[in-house]
């Protein structure tokens, strides 16, 4: 095995114990044993537990960052929108191991973002796609990030419930998703209020 097939074979491991196990209680010995090597190897590599975890995390919340920004390319806002639930729901199925990692609350390990912070950079990017939806249909556009985040927090909360029931299928959730958020979008109240209690 060549050292960047070795490197990717700690990942692939590595993902798969963090995911299981939680990164507190995840070891190298771990790690090592189900990648057919010594505890060296991982640290030659990786440096230890944390360089191989930050890699990881780093990795997962990037191709799911690239997948979602390439849904939202082109198209109608309602398109748009179908199309970065499914990327999602699809990163969530064919990675759930990543997904799950990218659940667990990540220990203090410089450098390394959060869910939370995942999530944000998401909704950054959609800010502008309903920055413009809102404006032609006269709202304030200032308000779009809040929407931005009320949108993918329910796709990112859908997703997580979707990984561990495993049903409906993948383009019965999408299709539910885009139903609540877009019928939303459709009903909006220009100036809306909390009533009165």
């Amino acid at each position: 095995m060549t050292g960047s097939e070795r490197r990717e074979q700690l990942l692939d491991i590595g993902r798969a114990v963090f995911a299981e196990k939680g990164y507190p209680s995840a070891s190298v010995e771990e790690i090592a044993t189900r990648a057919g090597v010594t505890k060296p190897v991982v640290y030659e590599h990786f440096g230890g537990k944390e360089g191989l975890y930050a890699v990881v995390v780093d990795r997962e919340m990037r191709i799911l960052l690239e997948r979602i920004t390439g849904a939202l390319e082109g198209g109608s806002a309602r398109v748009r929108t179908e199309r970065a639930a499914d990327a999602f729901l699809a990163y969530i199925e064919e990675s759930p191991d990543g997904f799950r990692v990218l659940l667990r609350d990540s220990p203090a390990v410089a450098g390394i973002g959060s869910f939370g912070s995942l999530i944000g950079e998401i909704a950054n990017q959609v800010d502008s796609l309903l920055a413009t939806e809102l404006t032609n249909r006269g709202f304030n556009r200032k308000f779009a990030p809040i929407y931005s985040r009320a949108v993918i927090g329910t796709i990112a909360n859908v997703g997580q419930w979707w990984l561990e029931t495993g049903s409906p299928s993948r383009p019965v959730v999408v299709a539910h998703i885009v139903n609540i958020v877009w019928n939303g979008i459709e009903g909006l109240e220009q100036k809306p209020t909390v009533s009165k209690r």
